[in-house]
């Protein structure tokens, strides 16, 4: 069963960093694009970041030159850089993939997400 596993939330004062990693794992033919959404309290989940194999990646405009994402194919992980956060980035992060299972068939698949918490 193909699963992503994230790790790296926390709690960081205002300005602080934190570096969320999604690695995926179980039998699968290949992985295309990747990328992170979040989720605060009493909103709806809305995209981060997200990255394809090849080409650009794509920010939200409250990302734009404070969040980085990249990825590292051959280890199926995905990554976000995230620095000068903001009280308001406070939410649950979520790592999505689009993964194809076995050259036919495709998979939205979704972490299960990591808190992010940061204090005033």
């Amino acid at each position: 069963q193909v699963q992503l596993v994230e790790s790296g939330g926390g709690l960081v004062q205002t300005g602080g960093s934190l570096r969320l990693s999604c690695a995926a794992s179980g039998r699968m033919f290949s992985i295309g694009v990747m990328g992170w959404y979040r989720q605060a309290p009493g909103s709806q989940r809305e995209v981060v970041a997200t990255i394809p194999v090849t080409g650009r990646t794509n920010y939200a405009d409250f990302a734009k030159d404070r969040f980085i994402i990249s990825r590292d194919s051959t280890k199926k992980t995905v990554y976000l850089q995230m620095n000068n956060l903001k009280p308001e980035d406070t939410a649950v992060y979520y790592c999505y993939a689009d993964i194809n299972l076995n050259g036919l068939r495709r998979s939205d698949t979704w972490g299960q997400g990591t808190q992010v918490t940061v204090s005033p």
